[in-house]
């Protein structure tokens, strides 16, 4: 994959079809974009390719509203060149390219920077200055500048429109599961093991402790959970994980993010993991003491087991890495 982080840079690129978006997340109405772009690509002679933006257009239009992103740009990249994309610009979006018209916009960066003969973008797309441009606007400026549109309709699953922010509602729910569905894959938090406080380890059982960068974070509460090690993924675990304040042991205010790993495990400890998140338990509360929150523990593992059990069984007998 090439990646252009201005329109300058783009002269590596030949000509494209090209869809547009911010891509957080690159959930499942995403996916239908790309392999639109793919198809039309093949279909035309040319390379597929991607235009984003760098930061969210939001912070810049409207700065007082803060947008969590669940995914950083080079995941995004990642995901996109698995589905293949071959071209990526990352159009830095500045308050000058906020007052664009959408005839600049087409003119500039799809017919001359990216030479586009195909645009796919979804039936809600606005572009320009104040969103002044639709899709009825970018096929009539396709028509000057020689480049088809292909309008995508939203995914809908189980009467749920794909979208970030839908996906973000979720997450933010704990509705792990309905997550995951948007996404098609399963909810990731990624980051570096830290000790932790060392009191739940020595009277229930000992955790791997994460610290992530991720801004969205699923409620509070008991997960049944995948973790691998990021450096080497034969390295990975059956797990349960608790989000919240560790209030059997007095918790303060800082999050904590504790996994319990089902497997047998071998030292060394990994340094940074990779923990999805399958399905939600139960609510994170308090106990009488440590050894009822064990007990708990223990009763949570044993449906967690179950679960993978039944995963196996659904996979033919082996459960499958990322199924």
């Amino acid at each position: 994959m090439r990646i252009a982080r201005s329109l300058e840079e783009t002269a590596q690129f030949g000509p494209t079809a090209v869809t547009i978006g911010n891509f957080d997340g690159v959930h499942v109405g995403h996916a239908r974009l790309l392999q639109e772009v793919v198809r039309a690509a093949q279909a035309k002679g040319v390379e597929p390719a991607v235009l984003t933006f760098d930061p969210h257009p939001a912070t810049i239009v409207t700065p007082g509203r803060v947008t969590r992103l669940l995914s950083t740009q080079a995941e995004r990249c990642s995901l996109m060149a698995r589905a293949g994309i071959e071209y990526v610009l990352i159009q830095p979006f500045t308050a000058a390219v906020a007052q664009w018209p959408p005839e600049q916009f087409a003119e500039r960066v799809l017919a001359k920077s990216l030479h586009a003969r195909v645009v796919v973008v979804g039936e809600n797309f606005r572009f320009g200055h104040k969103q002044a441009g639709d899709t009825r606007i970018l096929t009539e400026l396709g028509q000057r500048y020689g480049f088809e549109v292909c309008v995508v309709p939203p995914v809908v699953l189980r009467g749920h429109t794909v979208s970030s922010s839908e996906i973000r509602r979720a997450v933010d729910a704990g509705q792990i599961s309905l997550a995951g569905r948007l996404l098609g894959r399963p909810f990731v938090l990624a980051g570096e093991v830290v000790s932790g406080h060392g009191v739940g380890a020595k009277q229930t059982v000992p955790t791997l402790n994460l610290k992530t960068p991720a801004q969205v974070l699923p409620r509070g509460g008991v997960y049944i959970t995948r973790t691998t090690q990021e450096s080497d993924d034969t390295r990975h675990w059956q797990s349960i994980t608790n989000v919240g304040h560790r209030p059997t042991f007095g918790g303060d205010d800082a999050l904590t993010i504790e996994t319990f790993l089902l497997d047998s495990f071998v030292p060394p400890a990994p340094e940074r993991i990779r923990v999805e998140f399958l399905r939600r338990v139960r609510d994170e509360r308090k106990f009488e003491s440590p050894e009822a929150l064990k007990q708990q523990i223990f009763r949570d593992v044993a449906r967690a087991e179950k679960f993978f059990r039944r995963m196996a069984e659904w996979c033919g007998g082996t459960l499958q890495w990322g199924t």
